[in-house]
């Protein structure tokens, strides 16, 4: 999977438009959209809404609420008039994602109260197929959007669902608008952008399941990595980051996550956890930096972070990790840290950072 951005904002949009254009001339004010409780001119309407104002979010770089404003279309406006207003707000929130730094987060309150340039494409992808797909079962059309497209939503925004065989009939049905078999049907749903955790030096970004199947194949994962790429940790993490996913057992806060540097926006190690708590409330964490960031403090300062992030979570009891006995790099950075050496073997080193 490559990195979700403008051009699949403007394939869903382009896609959208195209069919709805062949019904312009139905009662869509008069009409349901499908199991909505707006009728399918609303709907339309809302799209539109939803593209600018993930537009503004992101060129405003708004952090703490949604920019105060909203979109009202002139009185008169015929359907095809809606249209050209999705297609012009498609254009403008396409352009916004192209320009928008990646390591740049504006505010979305789910669930950790912000999302970056992929979330915001991703989500307006997502509002866009959705409620194209209201409107055409209220006006009896068929409409389905790219396998591709589907699946890279998701595997931004959705990496809490277990994927299936069918990523349109599975984004539908995590949606509460279809059913898929052996799955319970869906009565809420939310979509989740990946957590980020903060530094004075770094951004520690959660890593979706697509850019881990990108970096567990070979790729970048989205990021802008010194060197010709990650540490070979940062790649393993993905892949079992990946099978999780694909295996439903996957939960996000307890992932992988890619540290990038702030002063040049640069990826230069990974960190994470090696799963959700156990049930006595211990987590294991794992780190890795490139060779080129090394001796520079920035796996103490990610560590601190990480680990301070999960013991303020209350079913968090301490954070563990181990190292071999001849890595002292990584001692020493788990001493930095605060963690203590509680047990030792011939093999591994133990260590652990208890909550208060």
């Amino acid at each position: 999977m490559g990195d979700m951005g403008g051009a699949q904002v403007t394939e869903a949009v382009a896609g959208a438009v195209a069919l709805l254009r062949t019904a312009t001339d139905r009662d869509w004010a008069g009409t349901r959209a499908g199991r909505l409780a707006w009728s399918c001119r609303e709907a339309a309407e809302h799209i539109a809404s939803d593209l600018i104002a993930y537009a503004g979010q992101l060129a405003g770089r708004a952090t703490t609420a949604y920019v105060p404003f909203a979109l009202t279309l002139d009185d008169g406006t015929d359907h095809d008039g809606v249209l050209d207003v999705v297609e012009t707000t498609g254009a403008l929130l396409a352009a916004a994602v192209a320009t928008t730094p990646p390591d740049v987060r504006a505010f979305h309150p789910y669930p950790f109260r912000s999302a970056d340039r992929v979330g915001f494409a991703a989500m307006g992808v997502t509002e866009v197929v959705l409620h194209t797909h209201d409107i055409a079962e209220g006006l009896g059309l068929t409409y389905e959007p790219p396998a591709g497209l589907c699946a890279e939503v998701l595997g931004r925004i959705f990496p809490h669902v277990q994927p299936g065989t069918d990523p349109w009939r599975t984004l539908l049905w995590a949606t509460g608008r279809g059913d898929l078999p052996g799955r319970p049907p869906v009565t809420e749903w939310r979509w989740r952008n990946n957590l980020a955790v903060g530094t004075e030096r770094l951004t520690l970004q959660g890593v979706t399941p697509a850019a881990a199947a990108d970096l567990a194949a070979g790729g970048d994962g989205g990021f802008d990595w010194p060197d010709g790429g990650p540490y070979q940790g940062t790649r393993d993490a993905a892949g079992m980051l990946r099978k999780a996913y694909e295996a439903g057992v996957h939960r996000p806060e307890w992932g992988v996550f890619t540290l990038v540097r702030r002063t040049d926006g640069r990826a230069i190690g990974g960190i994470g956890f090696h799963g959700a708590p156990d049930e006595d409330g211990r987590v294991e964490v794992g780190y890795d930096l490139v060779p080129a960031a090394r001796g520079a403090g920035h796996a103490t300062e990610a560590l601190r972070a990480l680990a301070g992030w999960a013991l303020q979570r209350p079913e968090v009891t301490a954070v563990f990790a181990t190292t071999e006995p001849d890595n002292h790099a990584s001692q020493a950075v788990l001493a930095r840290a605060g963690f203590t050496r509680v047990a030792d073997d011939a093999e591994l080193f133990a260590y652990e950072l208890r909550g208060r």
